[in-house]
């Protein structure tokens, strides 16, 4: 058998458990090549099936997520490190980037709350030249994942930092300082929510859920943001479809202006907050 027929049965036994069975298929084959997808297509279709490549197909029929199969997710057209415990992060969270290129395209200092894997942070201070910026987690993994996918991407000394504080717990942000530009992926799952088993049974729940109607996290976190944000600075919060109205009103409460953007699916994505 040629990679390209295990390739497409692969993408067969998957089509139960993805709605990308194809492309998940490519993406396990070529975790197991050892090259990069782009190559696999070009290069290797021919040749031999690598003896892993079942066992890789077998776990993500289990629903595992491919980006924990094979230890990487691309954000941005960057490849970041993940592993189980740390979110994995998501197309639509690009927004938010598209955000910050449009409303502040030259920022001095970032904060990431709620770093995950740190792809909002790395990103914005890859696209905004000159900035340096700071992302939190409550999960030392995370934090540490950060740190890694920061350093692998190019950024170097203090332009990124990643710290384990926990927006919860009072005096987390006390030496943090001001930013021009505060992003934020928080948990906003409603907590009976069903979820797909890719994410329910995988994705770490403390990066997912925010209690009964999902909003406890922006209750806790938009009334300290004054406080963190520098004059004529710029919240940007990820939020779920429904939420847009909530959140508004959580912030508008709190003496913000808003602005929501809604993503590639005409769904509200984010809300700005000046």
């Amino acid at each position: 058998m040629t990679v390209g027929q295990a390739i497409r049965d692969a993408a067969q036994r998957l089509a139960a458990t993805s709605d990308t069975a194809r492309l998940d298929a490519e993406l396990l084959m070529a975790h197991a090549l050892g090259v990069e997808r782009s190559d696999l297509l070009l290069r290797h279709m021919d040749g031999e099936v690598p003896g892993a490549f079942t066992a890789l197909v077998e776990r993500r029929a289990a629903h595992e997520p491919v980006a924990y199969i094979t230890g990487v997710q691309e954000f941005y057209g960057r490849p970041f490190a993940v592993e189980p415990g740390v979110l994995i992060p998501r197309g639509d969270s690009e927004l938010l980037i598209e955000a910050v290129l449009g409303l502040a395209p030259q920022p001095e200092r970032v904060l990431d709350l709620g770093t995950g894997s740190g792809a909002l942070l790395v990103t914005a201070l890859l696209e905004c030249e000159g900035a340096s910026g700071m992302g939190i987690d409550a999960s030392p993994k995370a934090a540490s994942i950060a740190q890694a996918n920061a350093q692998a991407l190019g950024l170097i000394g203090a332009q990124a930092r990643f710290l384990e504080r926990d927006w919860g717990c009072e005096g987390w942000s006390d030496d943090l300082g001001t930013f021009d530009v505060i992003l934020c992926n928080p948990p906003y799952v409603e907590a009976g929510a069903v979820l797909e088993p890719d994410v329910r049974d995988f994705e770490p729940a403390e990066a997912l859920f925010a209690g009964a109607d999902g909003l406890d996290d922006y209750r806790i976190l938009i009334p300290q943001l004054p406080r963190l944000k520098s004059e004529g600075g710029i919240a940007i919060l990820e939020i779920g479809a429904t939420q847009a109205e909530a959140v508004t009103q959580i912030a508008q409460s709190h003496g913000f202006d808003t602005e929501t953007r809604n993503d590639l699916a005409n769904r509200p994505r984010c809300v700005m907050l000046r």
